[in-house]
């Protein structure tokens, strides 16, 4: 948006107006100024310079490292029974571990695990997988990781 100021129109002058703005000595005595706003119309607007990403050598930028997450091949978390953890321990570990983890998924696989000796936790990129199956043997599950053949 676009302010423009103009002095005030003062063609009336002092001949027979019959409603001027201001009457008395200090009618001339200052410049009148109107505001107006004028909108740009289409295109008219004045866009922020683009930033660009400047990445220090050695390093990559965070937009390769997302692509390079996307074209990585997809990998399985694996959850393994065991003997040794309650079935509530298990669907509150799959929570705090995985993120975006439901009540109702936690114990779907939990129940998997239980009466199949194994169940997928969540397909993800490599890098994501190792990092879960971390977290999950960190907490007490016996956990691994292997290729996946769909996508993430």
């Amino acid at each position: 948006m676009v302010l423009e100021m103009s002095p005030l129109d003062d063609s009336l002058g002092d001949s027979g107006d019959k409603n001027p703005l201001y009457k008395g000595p200090w009618r001339h005595h200052g410049i009148f100024m109107t505001l107006s706003a004028v909108a740009a119309g289409k295109g008219g607007g004045i866009l922020d310079r683009p930033v660009i990403e400047k990445t220090t050598p050695g390093r990559e930028s965070e937009f390769d490292l997302r692509k390079s997450k996307k074209m990585s091949p997809p990998y399985r978390v694996m959850l393994h029974n065991d003997n040794f953890n309650k079935r509530e321990y298990v669907v509150q570990v799959l929570m705090k571990v995985i993120p975006g983890m439901t009540v109702d998924n936690a114990v779907n696989i939990m129940q998997e695990a239980h009466y199949n000796d194994l169940a997928v936790v969540i397909i993800c990129a490599q890098a994501d997988a190792e990092e879960h199956c971390t977290q999950l043997r960190g907490n007490g599950l016996l956990s691994s990781i292997e290729p996946a053949s769909g996508g993430c």
